[in-house]
């Protein structure tokens, strides 16, 4: 057996991590089992070990049982419908496949044999299920039938529960051909022992109008007749059927379901929507211990906690996008391009249609019908497991504004349906589109059908990333048609940039008039830049009255770098008057960080005039750098007078530095750590 096992591993090119954490099993687990001197697996460790290294289960069963010297019983009679539960796939059973539509994981690597299952999070649910398992290893029947909406986990539950039957020899019949309620007329008076009958949506069974109660009839003589006893009977429903079988007739109204409401009385489970918080972190530690089915899903999920929908309506999501009509199929890929260059979901219908024709070639578009609006909208909206759909309209959630006031829904109703394309879907086009350039009628739809400014505003952001400015341009005027002052600014930056002046301009005082002070500040520069000194100092004037405390500090800074150093000064004395003494002190600053120590020492001086309490200081470090000490001590002397704590200590260090201190000498010797 370990020898199988040796091989397969082999020509899987797995390490035995990436088998542990495909076969759903634990390292230590799957170490073990290749140990041939060791104690042999479990039957349900082998079943998954088998489906990822592609080996056979009935033979490695058989190897099972000869290296665990067991011999098979012989009781010479009919066995009954059914197989080893080792020798089932879950799939077959119908548990919702995860992955993409081939089996393959979310890096798009393909598994070693077709779909696989996810790590399982054990729920309360899942106890119920291991109890009545319990019961039936201790001889007793027991049907549960477990309730939930669709794709909740239901049937993986059921999967999950019979895992340990399997090591006990146990079989499992699922009766479906020729159809669900023949095969199990035929078969359940023929159930033996040891058996789980698996009656996968129980309502195909037991809600045929002419044979579900004489089904439910049967199921009830087999769970109490003493002969057939131990069997397992499970099966699952949706909420609305367990209602409709279980609900008491209205007077003089025909009992439709009596024998079956008797059957499920007492023997229902309930398997909530969603995962909690603690079933989140669980799924979560199995997703870093490498299981990239779970790790993909919770990056959707993680908020709602609809696992177990994400995951078996991922696959059918994805071979709908891909098999898609040539409409639908544009109409998804619009949404896609819209979500990931930020637009903020719902996405309008008619956007999306006006969006959707640059994404068919000649010989789809030609071929378009006069509906094929309302047929893409009907395919795309059809659900899938778990209730999830490529597209989904967004409802709006009644006003809350408070009582007299008008309801905010005009926009909506002007704009007509909405939808949201699903997490998945868009996640893939992320992925997958990513250095794609949407067609000119993605952007001419924006610019028609979009009324959020933010939206129009990423998308401009996003043609700029594109190199295309010109509809960059068209969606910030949009956008400041509907209000958004700003888009007014970034033109004039664009124009700007352009070197188109005289339109620059324009669009700063458009935008200044509408309020934006940085306007009229980038306004001043642009005619400083330009050499229009004295239109510049008017603006700046402007900007400095509108509340921009940096407008002549800025214009001082490039008279600088022109090499005017008195129009300089002349700029950083209006600065004071204007600002304060906080941009002559930086001024000053930056004259010394240059070099400058003359235009230094200026500034200081007037920010120290202007009462710039560190002035002193830097004046008097600079006096210090050039050996006058006198005069350094001097100045850090006027700074300490005026309440300069740091001026303190440096007043004694240049004592000390000039000389022995005298016994009266009244600074610190030994100042304290600031």
């Amino acid at each position: 057996m370990s020898t199988l096992l040796g091989e397969g591993l082999a020509r899987s090119g797995l390490s035995k991590t990436q088998l542990a954490a495909r076969a759903g099993l634990g390292r230590t687990t799957v170490q073990a089992a290749f140990q041939a001197d060791g104690p042999p697996p479990s039957a349900q460790t082998l079943v998954a070990l088998a489906r990822p290294l592609r080996l056979p289960v009935p033979e490695l069963l058989r190897l099972r049982k000869e290296a665990a010297g067991e011999v098979p019983a012989e009781d010479g009679g009919e066995q009954g419908p059914g197989t080893p539960i080792g020798q089932w796939d879950a799939h077959l059973l119908e548990v919702h496949p995860a992955g993409g539509v081939d089996g393959s994981f979310p890096d798009g690597t393909a598994a070693a044999a077709g779909p696989v299952l996810p790590g399982y999070v054990a729920r309360p649910h899942d106890q119920a299920l291991a109890r009545a398992v319990q019961d039936v290893l201790a001889g007793d029947s027991r049907i549960v039938v477990v309730v939930g909406a669709s794709s909740t986990g239901k049937t993986r539950a059921c999967w999950e529960a019979v895992q340990p039957l399997a090591e006990h020899g146990w079989r499992l019949w699922h009766p479906f051909a020729p159809t669900r309620w023949e095969a199990a007329l035929d078969g359940i008076l023929r159930v033996r022992p040891r058996t789980v009958v698996w009656l996968n949506d129980t309502q195909h069974y037991v809600g045929d109008l002419r044979h579900g109660e004489k089904i439910a009839a049967h199921l009830h003589a087999l769970l109490t007749r003493p002969e057939a006893s131990p069997v397992l009977v499970l099966g699952t429903l949706w909420p609305e059927y367990a209602v409709q079988y279980t609900a008491l007739p209205q007077p003089h109204e025909r009992d439709l379901h009596s024998r079956t409401r008797e059957l499920l009385a007492g023997r229902l489970l309930t398997v909530p929507a969603g995962f909690t918080e603690d079933e989140i972190g669980q799924a979560a530690v199995l997703a870093a211990k490498g299981d990239a089915l779970l790790a993909d899903t919770l990056t959707r999920t993680s908020t709602d906690g609809r696992v177990t929908q994400d995951l078996a309506g991922a696959p059918e999501l994805l071979r709908r996008y891909a098999q898609a009509s040539p409409p639908a199929r544009a109409l998804i890929e619009a949404a896609m391009d819209a979500c990931r260059l930020g637009l903020v979901v719902p996405l309008p219908w008619s956007f999306l249609i006006e969006a959707a024709a640059g994404y068919l070639d000649d010989h789809d578009f030609d071929q378009l019908t006069d509906d094929w609006e309302d047929r893409a909208l009907h395919e795309l909206t059809r659900p899938v497991h778990g209730k999830h759909a490529p597209l989904r309209r967004a409802r709006s959630r009644p006003d809350a504004a408070l009582p007299g006031t008008v309801p905010s829904t005009a926009d909506a109703a002007e704009q007509g349906p909405a939808f949201r394309l699903a997490d998945y879907l868009e996640q893939r086009g992320r992925r997958e589109r990513h250095d794609l350039t949407p067609p000119d009628s993605f952007w001419h739809a924006a610019h028609t059908h979009l009324s959020r400014t933010d939206d129009l505003i990423e998308l401009a952001r996003a043609a700029q990333r594109r190199d295309l400015d010109q509809w960059a341009s068209h969606l910030r005027y949009r956008a400041a048609d509907l209000g958004d002052f700003n888009s007014l600014y970034v033109l004039a930056l664009m124009r700007e940039r352009a070197g188109d002046h005289a339109g620059a301009e324009v669009l700063y005082r458009q935008a200044a008039a509408a309020g934006d002070v940085d306007a009229l500040h980038d306004l001043a520069l642009m005619l400083e830049r330009a050499g229009n000194h004295r239109q510049a100092e008017d603006v700046a004037r402007q900007a400095t009255a509108a509340g921009s405390i940096d407008t002549f500090y800025d214009l001082a800074r490039l008279r600088e770098a022109a090499g005017d150093d008195e129009g300089a000064r002349g700029l950083y004395r209006q600065a004071a008057a204007a600002e304060g003494a906080t941009a002559l002190a930086e001024a000053a600053r930056r004259r010394e960080n240059h070099g400058d120590l003359a235009a230094a020492e200026d500034l200081y001086h007037q920010a120290a005039d202007a009462g710039h309490r560190s002035a002193l200081s830097a004046l008097a470090r600079l006096r210090e750098q050039a050996g006058d000490l006198t005069g350094a001590q001097a100045l850090f002397q006027q700074a300490a007078d005026a309440d300069d704590l740091s001026a303190i200590y440096d007043l004694a260090r240049i004592k000390r530095k000039a000389g022995p201190p005298s016994e009266t000498d009244p600074t610190l010797p030994h100042p304290p750590r600031p």
